[in-house]
């Protein structure tokens, strides 16, 4: 018979060699080889955990991509609330949308981007999208599906952060054409130009329709005459990317200009819509991607395609912020009390713009901050440096990203004249 400390011994050795094939078990993780991703993608969320650890009551948050009112809060324009109101009460089912979605939704969002009278209507292929960012996606899957040219997106430097990571999911090799100045703080237009002409011929660029993100500067009416030119002697092809219509200078069919004007100009574009932020429809994910045609024959083939494509995505979008979206589109009262509501909205960036200049300009800053009210949209680029920003935060409770753009819907007439004196402080 075995003794009690052999018994013991043994026992101890068979938990030791358990232990060593779990750790070895462990270490031949399925996962064990995923690293971990870069910080720079979690850059908001970074702002927004700082500012929320701060605990200084006159901290201000510039990094929130989301509209908010003049006391901070986030914001639920009345007319969603009563068109949400009247979706509820007619107690509709909830079967499943068509592939491309909400009829009564995307042809109302199709004559909100084209306009009523569009030549493009009549051959336009359209689909109800998760927001911008899906129908960004689906775009960029059917470019590099079907796109005859070569499998490359140019996109503006700087541009939206999530563009490129989009694009190259979608299969598309992503390129960067000039557009800001850092030096004037404005529109690098001739490098833009140049980069255009010197792309090899049917290349595919990204254009930001109005609003651009992040810096706010969007070209003239004259100088998106010239890149409609340029784009069409180069025989590119226009991807306009229309997240803020309407939410840029208060006047839908303004912002829609640039869209309009190329498709009058022969241009046959495509076209990523959002109501994120013209409706204030974050979360319910509502926007459209189209397409224009030639005509009604290639409308249908590229129909059939773009459904093969959404099928395997996400087969159906959701319905409730569709529903939405098109009571508002097409209830003539419901939509007039929004283009109002959008208006004002508009209107409260374009003031603090203003106040924000006028206070930086009553303490006496001897730098020209006439980009921020020559800026449009909820973004502006201050000029600010990263150790400037760094100054911001640490000094000042005020939280931005690294880049110098701040959140212009963040400002208040509560936190606007602290703001220009963090930001004269930082820039004297």
């Amino acid at each position: 018979m075995l003794s009690s400390v052999r018994i013991a011994s043994r026992q101890a050795v068979s938990r030791s060699i358990a232990a060593r094939n779990a750790v070895a078990l462990r270490q031949a993780s399925t996962w064990a080889n995923v690293p971990q991703g870069p910080p720079k993608q979690d850059a908001i969320l970074g702002i927004t955990e700082a500012f929320k650890a701060d605990s200084f009551k006159e901290k201000i948050n510039l990094g929130v991509g989301a509209y908010r009112d003049d006391q901070g809060k986030p914001y639920v324009l009345p007319s969603v609330r009563t068109a949400e109101d009247k979706v509820v009460s007619a107690h509709l089912n909830k079967e499943y949308a068509g592939i491309t979605g909400v009829p009564e939704f995307t042809k109302a969002a199709a004559v909100l981007a084209y306009g009523a009278g569009s030549s493009a209507l009549d051959r336009l292929v359209i689909t109800q999208s998760i927001s911008g960012t899906g129908a960004l996606r689906i775009g960029g899957a059917f470019l590099e599906r079907f796109y005859p040219g070569a499998k490359k997106i140019y996109i503006p430097n700087p541009s939206w952060a999530n563009h490129g990571a989009v694009f190259k999911d979608a299969g598309l090799a992503v390129e960067k054409y000039r557009y800001y100045n850092k030096d004037t703080i404005g529109l690098d237009f001739e490098g833009m130009v140049a980069d255009i002409k010197a792309a090899p011929k049917n290349s595919i660029f990204l254009l930001h329709a109005c609003a651009h993100n992040p810096t706010g500067i969007d070209p003239t009416v004259e100088q998106w005459k010239e890149i409609s030119d340029v784009v069409k002697a180069g025989e590119h092809y226009a991807f306009f990317d229309m997240a803020y219509q309407g939410f840029a200078s208060g006047d839908t069919d303004k912002d829609a200009f640039p869209v309009r004007m190329f498709v009058e100009q022969g241009h046959n574009p495509c076209l990523a819509q959002s109501f994120a932020k013209n409706m204030g429809l974050y979360g319910e994910r509502a926007g459209a991607f189209s397409i224009v045609c030639a005509d009604a024959e290639e409308k249908k083939r590229v129909d059939s395609q773009v459904k093969i494509l959404v099928r395997p995505l996400y087969s159906n979008p959701p319905v409730h912020g569709a529903r939405i979206a098109a009571e508002i589109l097409n209830d003539k009262a419901l939509n007039k009390q929004w283009l109002g509501e959008v208006k004002g909205m508009a209107d409260r960036i374009i003031t603090m713009r203003a106040l924000l200049k006028k206070e930086l300009e009553g303490l006496g800053s001897k730098h020209d901050w006439s980009h921020i009210t020559n800026q449009i949209g909820m973004f502006a680029y201050t000029g600010l440096t990263p150790a400037q920003m760094d100054k911001l935060a640490t000094e000042h409770s005020v939280y931005a990203t690294k880049d110098g753009r701040i959140s212009v819907a963040g400002i208040t007439s509560g936190n606007v004249k602290r703001l220009a004196a963090a930001i004269h402080a930082v820039k004297p």
